[in-house]
């Protein structure tokens, strides 16, 4: 069977991630720079190979004061570990639009298998005739397990910032018509 090489469009995607700040309120960012390819048996997306990388120089949190600390030694290490990565070990239709996404991503140079839901939005054809396909990847990480471990207390003695880290990536990867390449 051919493989179809799907590829993310940057412009019709983001990368957020949120996580409590003194466990009452809620901070998002996102990263702008990420890369990203899809490998499908013909159209059928269940058991396409996913793989993504995101640039940790990138992140946006509104706050350039606290994106610079984000880069810093405290949490990503940015300097030594420029990227995060991840590769699909497994992704499974669970029922009409919705998937199960497992893979192994690397944040500050340690892997752990991850579970992601993904929603499929749709496959569309552009101005251009390209085929567009769009997914909602959800998910929530423990940033601990990969190194991420600062913290401050606050005056009650509790986590100045939450552990669980929720991420959201809405995509839309493309494909030139009729463009599929010999498995």
């Amino acid at each position: 069977m051919e493989k179809t090489v799907w590829n993310v469009d940057n412009l019709h995607s983001e990368v957020l991630f949120k996580v409590k700040h003194l466990v009452i309120s809620t901070v998002t960012g996102s990263f702008k720079s990420f890369s990203g390819q899809v490998l499908t048996n013909g159209d059928q997306f269940e058991d396409a190979e996913i793989t993504f990388a995101i640039d940790v120089n990138s992140v946006d949190t509104g706050q350039p004061g606290r994106d610079e600390h984000l880069k810093n030694a405290d949490f990503f290490e940015a300097e030594t570990y420029p990227q995060f990565t991840f590769a699909s070990t497994s992704f499974k239709k669970v029922s009409g639009d919705n998937y199960k996404l497992i893979g192994n991503l690397t944040i500050k140079g340690i892997t752990k298998e991850v579970e992601l839901d993904a929603e499929y939005g749709g496959t569309e054809k552009d101005n251009w005739g390209n085929i567009k396909v769009g997914f909602e990847v959800t998910g929530t990480i423990d940033r601990k397990d990969f190194g991420v471990t600062f913290n401050a207390l606050t005056e009650t003695g509790g986590l100045a910032l939450g552990e669980k880290i929720k991420i959201q990536v809405n995509v839309q990867i493309g494909r030139p018509v009729a463009q599929a390449v010999a498995a």
